[in-house]
């Protein structure tokens, strides 16, 4: 009875384990998906025969000393050869210091590097595999080289002790600067063993070919008595040094700073692209400081349309500084805009600054800011890029969106982007097409959320394109356009409803009608809501309508 008991309790506590055991593993932050060893083997033996071939050669050997940690625990997390491909282009992409261009000259420049290493510093190996090569291909030819391709006779340097002795060949690099790394940089190769596969060594007296021999290669300080050879063996900085007279060695030969070089020079370069760029090309999303972003666009001629961009960020997520009796926030724009095939269209930078007084402050950050930037595209599909970055704050927006340029052409009636905006006002003739929210010759700034007081005016821009003509003499249209507010949910209940003429439109002609209304809301008498602004543009010549609408919500 008593072993009856034993045993059921050891049974349960056996099934207790074994029921708490793929709990244990699920809590493994390396192994999220609580696989045994066996299957995470068999997931990682999978892995590699995926790499097999190039992507394998592309990864350990093309870009095995510039790609990052973070980059190479990216590509191995990858499932498809569609996805490895599209990582391998941004990697080139990211690097390019031209992106406006087809060439990539980082790339052609790598693989010029590994070129040459293989021929200069082969030695029974690849020479992309030497240290030699893969310094070189790291950080490019040294802007100087002390050669010693056959050894033999060499007075030393007065910091390595001074004096004659004989060593081994070797080559001693020296960068003027190496970015993330620091100036001046040196860097010495040795071939202890004869065969041409030099080394690099953190220790200076690895050349010395008579480092062990008693009595030769002595130091000027071991020749006058002052020290002895075997004193280079008890140093404890890891090298066999001679002392200089005096005793006191440059900062170089330091065995932190020797260490420190030796590790930087291991890393990869440095990836040389500004913060907001390099947070453009990552797939990760930032969403830390929230904003807005608003595409409109108008014709230029048929084969140019001018599309602009909107950015509107809330001052209350914003971080202001107080400098000089003022509090100031800073906000840095970043925007790409890509082909299909990801080749850089433009790009677009600027710094927006907003100041205020201690008083003001409470009103200010209850207000936004609102930035425009304008660029002539041609029609087609491209890839919007922005990045937003609080300079104070230190936070960051990202967004990402298709843009769909439109073809505007010389013969078919069209209409432009239907654009709600707070602000319609003419602009002085030098500024006629020119800057932020400038359109043609009125300066039209969008409200993006399409949100407005019940006191507020809303302004209506609208351009129309390709209209018949009245009579070829007057070059005018012939036709009508009518306003129409409703509400969404009374749609059969316009709060207004307006008709006029097309000839009787400022600057209206056949080719194009520009619409630029502000319409006061309170004068409506409209309650907070959702509504539908209508227009419809008739051409009794042509017997056509067009009709753009938007939505737009009175608080």
């Amino acid at each position: 009875m008593l072993h009856r008991g034993i045993a059921c309790l050891a049974a349960a506590a056996l099934v207790g384990g074994l029921a708490l055991a793929p709990a244990l593993k699920a809590q493994d932050p390396n192994n999220p998906e609580g696989l045994s060893d066996k299957e995470l083997n068999k997931r990682l033996k999978q892995l590699r025969k995926e790499l097999e071939g190039p992507f394998q050669r592309w990864l350990d050997e093309d870009v095995r000393y510039i790609i990052t940690n973070d980059e190479r625990k990216v590509f191995l997390q990858l499932k498809t050869d569609e996805e490895r491909e599209q990582f391998i282009e941004s990697f080139w992409i990211r690097r390019d210091p031209t992106p406006d261009s087809l060439e990539n000259e980082y790339k052609e420049e790598h693989y010029r590097r590994i070129a040459y290493a293989n021929e200069r510093y082969a030695s029974g190996i690849p020479g992309w595999k030497t240290d030699r090569g893969r310094v070189y291909i790291a950080y490019g030819p040294p802007d100087e080289i002390e050669s010693h391709p056959s050894g033999g006779m060499y007075q030393r340097p007065y910091d390595e002790g001074g004096g004659f002795t004989s060593t081994y060949p070797f080559e001693i690099w020296r960068y003027r600067w190496i970015e993330g790394i620091g100036s001046d940089i040196l860097l010495e190769f040795v071939d202890p063993t004869m065969t041409g596969e030099y080394r690099m060594t953190m220790d200076p007296s690895e050349k010395d070919a008579l480092l062990y021999v008693p009595g030769a290669g002595l130091t000027l300080s071991e020749q006058m008595g002052l020290s002895d050879k075997r004193d280079r063996f008890m140093r404890t900085d890891g090298t066999r040094m001679g002392t200089p007279i005096g005793g006191q060695q440059s900062r170089r030969y330091n065995q932190f700073e020797r260490l420190q070089l030796y590790a930087n020079i291991q890393k990869p370069p440095a990836v040389k692209f500004k913060d907001l760029e390099a947070v453009v090309d990552s797939t990760i999303e930032y969403n830390t400081l929230p904003f807005q972003v608003d595409v409109s666009y108008v014709k230029i001629t048929d084969s140019s349309v001018l599309t602009g961009v909107t950015v509107q960020i809330e001052n209350r997520d914003l971080v202001f500084k107080e400098a000089d009796g003022l509090h100031k926030a800073v906000v840095n724009i970043f925007g790409r805009v890509t082909t299909v095939t990801r080749r850089v269209e433009t790009h677009f930078e600027d710094t927006v600054s907003i100041q205020t007084t201690a008083e003001r402050l409470a009103s200010e950050a209850s207000r936004s800011s609102i930035y425009n930037n304008p660029m002539p595209l041609k029609p087609g599909m491209y890839r919007l890029e922005i990045v937003v970055k609080d300079i104070v704050g230190e936070t960051v927006g990202t967004s990402r969106i298709a843009l769909n340029v439109p073809k505007f052409d010389d013969e078919t009636p069209a209409y432009s982007s239907l654009i709600l905006a707070d602000k319609i006002e003419r602009v002085p003739t030098r500024s006629l097409g020119a800057g932020q929210f400038v359109l043609g010759a009125s300066k039209v700034r969008p409200r993006i959320n399409l949100e407005f007081k019940r006191d507020e005016s809303m302004g209506i821009y609208v351009e129309f394109y390709n209209l018949g003509e009245k009579d070829a003499e007057s070059g005018l249209p012939d036709g009508e356009i009518t306003y129409q507010i409703a509400r969404v949910d009374k749609p059969e209940s316009p709060v207004l409803d307006f008709t006029e003429a097309l000839s009787d439109i400022r600057g209206a002609s056949a080719g194009q009608v520009v619409v630029e209304k502000m319409v006061p809301l309170d004068k409506l008498g409209l309650e907070p809501g959702n509504y539908k602004l209508s227009l419809k543009l008739t051409d009794n010549v042509r017997n056509e309508t067009m009709t753009p609408t938007v939505t737009f919500k009175v608080i």
